[in-house]
């Protein structure tokens, strides 16, 4: 008799690519809703927007990684919507929003996604 498999879990998403494009995502989301309604997305809406987006792909990280990247998307989004003019702003997170498809080819959000990399070598993950 052969014994039941066990569900294989979810596997964990611990590149540090998956990171940084998190960061890049959630900045992206989070400058389109600042220039599209005025708001700041919270860090735990961030965090939540994050587990949807792994588990999709069927990937985790824990929560406190999770809020830790949205942070980091926060103040990325907030330094460049306070250095951008508000048209390069726009123009900022339609580029990054549309990067967001792999078949996207966008220098602007090559640069950002290097940002996003040095904003997570900044930081302790």
């Amino acid at each position: 008799m052969q014994r039941p498999k066990s569900p294989i879990p979810a596997p964990v998403a611990s590149d540090r690519g998956t990171r940084v494009a998190l960061i890049f995502a959630l900045a992206a989301q989070r400058l389109s809703a600042f220039y599209e309604h005025g708001q700041w997305l919270t860090a735990a809406q961030g965090a939540s927007l994050a587990a949807d987006w792994l588990a999709r792909s069927q990937r985790s990280l824990t929560h406190e990684e999770r809020l830790q990247l949205s942070q980091l998307s926060d103040q990325m989004a907030r330094q460049m919507a306070a250095t951008l003019s508000r048209e390069a702003g726009l123009f900022a997170a339609h580029e990054m929003m549309e990067a967001l498809d792999p078949n996207y080819h966008s220098e602007l959000a090559e640069m950002l996604m290097k940002e996003c990399d040095a904003l997570l070598g900044a930081d302790v993950l």
